[in-house]
C-alpha cells in the first residue's frame, strides 16, 4: 500500500527566523548601530548579506530592571548585545543550583586527573591540570553571597523570571556591568559550552539576541572578530584565569601583565569533521602526525598552555610511534610543570624542556603565556600546595639521552589499547555513549524493538558499530562533548537543551538538508522522510521528491528515565557511559577489553 502524501514548499535557510515580527524599520535601525554600521557589507555572500542576517538570525528584547537573561551552566546557542541601558554580569553564584546544574564533559575523574594520579604512583613527575571544580571567584565582599530570591512576570510562552531587590543583590555579589555597544555570552553560544556566568538586566534595556547561525556570519567581518578578541581579553580573560587554580591568588596588578601579554590562538579547524573521516582509514601513527603539533616533547619550553575550547592529545614518543597518555579539555593547563621546575628546582643545571607532546583533536583554542610572564608575575604568587611538584625522574634532558622507562600502570588503570581506541576514534568525545556487551547481547533485538515503540514505529539507533574486543559502541546519538553536528545546521534546529545539555532536533524548524547527519563524525544522524501531523508523506510541490528531516537518539527525554532501549535489554549488556570519565569507564568496561 502506497504511502499517502501531501505537497508542500520545501522549507529553505531561514523559513523559520528567530522573531517572524522582525521588520525591516528595525533592521534599519540596527543598520545604523555599531559594530554593524562599521561592518563591510561586501564581505557578506549574497545569499546571505547582513540585513538577512540580522532579519532572520535575531531577535529584539525589552527588559524589565532584574530580568534573568541566562544562568550559569545553562546551555546557550546565542549571544547578546546591548543596544540600551546596563547589563549586570554576575562572577560569584547567584541562584541556587547554578552550579549543580552544569553538565560538564569534565565531570567526575578526567583523564588527565587520572594520568596525573597514576604517575604519581612511581617516581615520574605529575603532569597536573586545571582542577575542574570550579574555585570561587574573588568576590567584592568576605563574606558569602547569600542566593538571589526570584519572581515571575507575564505568563505562557512570554514568563519572565526576575530578581527581587535588585539594589541587595548587587551589593551582595561579585559582578561586572556590560553597556550600550558591548556584547555578552558570546563565548557558549560558540564553543556549544555552558555558560560561565549569570546575566541579569541591571536596567530597563534593549538587548539584541543574536543566534549561533547569525554569529557565525557576523564574524566574516574582521571588525566584529576584532571586538569578539578584544571583549574576551579584557572582560572575560581575566575572570577566566582566577579560575585556574595557579591563578586564585594572582594580584590584580601582575594578573594585568598576564592578560597584556597573552596570545590567543588556534589549531585546526572548528569543522573537523571532514578531516576526521579522511584520516579514518590511515595507520595511528599517520593520524597522530597529521594532527596539529602545538608543543612538542624534548623541545624549550617557552611558556604555558590553557585550552579554552577544543580537545587535545597528551603524547609521548614510544618507539617509531606515540602513546597517548591523556585527553585533554577545555580549562586544562599544559606546560606549568616544567615552568615551575626550571624555576623553583634547576638552580645551576640546565632547564629541563617539554616533557610530553601537545596536539590539536581537530580544533583547539588556546591560550599561550609566555615563560617570562609565568616566572615574573605567577609562579611567585602559587600557594606551595597549588605548586606542580618537582619532576624527580625526567625524560627529557637537554644533552642527555631520552629515558624511555615504561609508564607504571595501576590496578585502576584504562587498558593502553582501549585508550588509544577510544581517542583515535574521538569516542570520549561523547557524554552519553551506548555501549554494548557482545559477550552478553543474544542479539533478542529487544532493544531496538523497545525504541521503535517509543518513537512512532521507526528506531533511532541501529544496533552495530565500531567494536574493540567485546565492546560495541552502538550508532547511537553520544550528546557530544563537542557536537561538531551542530556547527552546520543553518536554522538551528539541532540544538542543546539549555539544563540538560542534550542535544536534541527541533522537527519544526528542521528543514532537511542533511548538514547534521554530514557532520557527524559517528554517522550517528540519519535522514527520514518528513511526516505532518495525520502521517502522510511530504513531498515537494515544485519536484516532487520527499522531504526529509534529520532523525537520531534523544535519549528518551520526554519519559522522564532510563532510555527504553536500556529499560529493555534482558541481559544488561546495554548501557550509557559518559566516555570523558575514566571513572566510569573502569567500572564499566575493566582494565581489559575481554
Amino acid at each position: 500500500m502506497a504511502l499517502e502524501s501531501v505537497e508542500i514548499q520545501r522549507p529553505d535557510r531561514w523559513s523559520h527566523p528567530l522573531d517572524a515580527a522582525m521588520t525591516d524599520v528595525a533592521v534599519a535601525e540596527l543598520l545604523a548601530l555599531p559594530p554593524f554600521s562599521e561592518m563591510d557589507r561586501e564581505r557578506f555572500a549574497r545569499n546571505t548579506p547582513l540585513d538577512d542576517v540580522l532579519r532572520n538570525d535575531s531577535r529584539i528584547l525589552q527588559l524589565e530592571a532584574g530580568d534573568l537573561i541566562f544562568r550559569e551552566g545553562q546551555y546557550g546557542g546565542t549571544a547578546y548585545l546591548v543596544l540600551q541601558g546596563d547589563v549586570r554580569i554576575f562572577l560569584s553564584r547567584l541562584l541556587p543550583g547554578d552550579r549543580q546544574q552544569r553538565s560538564s564533559a569534565w565531570s567526575g575523574q578526567n583523564w588527565l586527573s587520572f594520568f596525573s594520579k597514576r604517575r604519581r604512583k612511581g617516581n615520574t613527575h605529575r603532569r597536573g591540570g586545571q582542577d575542574t571544580r570550579r574555585q570561587p571567584r574573588r568576590a567584592e565582599t568576605p563574606q558569602p553571597a547569600r542566593p538571589a530570591e526570584i519572581g515571575y512576570r507575564g505568563s505562557g510562552t512570554e514568563t519572565r523570571v526576575f530578581l527581587q531587590d535588585v539594589p541587595g543583590v548587587l551589593a551582595d555579589h561579585s559582578t561586572t556591568s556590560v553597556s550600550a555597544g558591548e556584547l555578552f555570552g558570546e563565548m557558549a553560544a560558540v564553543t556549544r559550552s555552558p555558560r560561565e556566568f549569570t546575566a541579569v538586566a541591571e536596567t530597563r534595556c534593549t538587548v539584541l539576541e543574536i543566534r549561533w547561525q547569525g554569529l557565525k556570519l557576523l564574524k566574516q567581518d574582521p571588525a566584529f572578530r576584532a571586538i569578539l578578541d578584544e571583549r574576551y581579553r579584557r572582560d572575560v580573560l581575566q575572570t577566566h584565569l582566577h579560575e585556574t587554580k595557579q591563578f586564585r591568588f594572582v594580584p590584580e596588578s601582575h594578573l594585568e601583565a598576564v592578560v597584556e601579554s597573552a596570545k590567543l590562538e588556534s589549531f585546526g579547524n572548528m569543522e573537523w569533521y571532514a578531516e576526521y573521516r579522511k584520516q579514518s582509514g590511515k595507520q595511528a601513527r599517520e593520524k597522530i602526525s597529521a594532527e596539529p603539533l602545538i608543543a612538542e616533547e624534548g623541545s624549550y619550553a617557552t611558556g604555558v598552555w590553557i585550552l579554552r575550547g577544543g580537545f587535545a592529545r597528551l603524547s609521548r614518543r614510544q618507539g617509531a610511534g606515540h602513546r597517548t597518555l591523556a585527553y585533554l579539555g577545555k580549562g586544562h593547563v599544559f606546560g606549568m610543570e616544567e615552568l615551575a621546575h626550571n624555576l623553583l628546582f634547576a638552580q645551576g643545571t640546565a632547564p629541563l624542556p617539554y616533557q610530553e607532546s601537545l596536539r590539536a583533536i581537530g580544533y583547539v583554542d588556546a591560550l599561550f603565556i609566555p615563560k617570562q610572564v609565568v616566572n615574573e608575575h605567577i609562579l611567585p604568587f602559587v600557594r606551595s600546595t597549588d605548586l606542580p611538584q618537582k619532576i624527580e625522574s625526567p625524560r627529557y634532558q637537554f644533552g642527555a639521552p631520552v629515558i624511555d622507562a615504561p609508564l607504571d600502570i595501576g590496578e585502576q588503570s584504562v587498558e593502553t589499547g582501549l585508550l588509544e581506541y577510544l581517542v583515535d576514534l574521538r569516542l570520549m568525545n561523547g557524554l552519553k555513549a551506548m555501549v554494548i556487551d557482545t559477550d552478553r547481547c543474544t542479539r533478542c533485538d529487544d532493544c531496538v524493538k523497545a525504541c521503535a515503540n517509543t518513537h512512532g514505529g521507526t528506531p533511532v539507533f541501529e544496533r552495530e558499530g565500531p567494536q574493540y574486543g567485546k565492546w560495541m559502541f552502538a550508532q547511537a546519538c553520544m550528546h557530544c562533548a563537542d557536537p561538531v553536528c551542530m556547527i552546520g545546521c543553518p536554522t538551528g534546529a539541532i540544538h542543546r537543551d539549555s539544563e540538560s545539555g542534550l542535544v536534541q532536533i527541533n522537527d519544526q524548524t528542521c528543514i532537511g538538508c542533511k548538514s547534521c547527519a554530514e557532520s557527524c563524525p559517528y554517522e550517528n544522524i540519519r535522514m527520514v522522510m518528513s511526516t505532518d501531523k495525520m502521517g502522510r508523506a511530504q513531498v515537494d510541490r515544485n519536484t516532487g521528491l520527499p522531504i526529509l528531516q534529520a532523525s537520531k537518539c534523544d535519549f528518551c527525554v520526554d519519559l522522564g528515565k532510563q532510555p527504553s532501549c536500556q529499560a529493555a535489554c534482558p541481559h544488561d549488556a546495554l548501557f550509557r557511559l559518559d566516555m570523558s570519565d575514566v571513572k566510569q569507564v573502569n567500572q564499566r568496561m575493566g582494565r581489559k577489553a575481554g
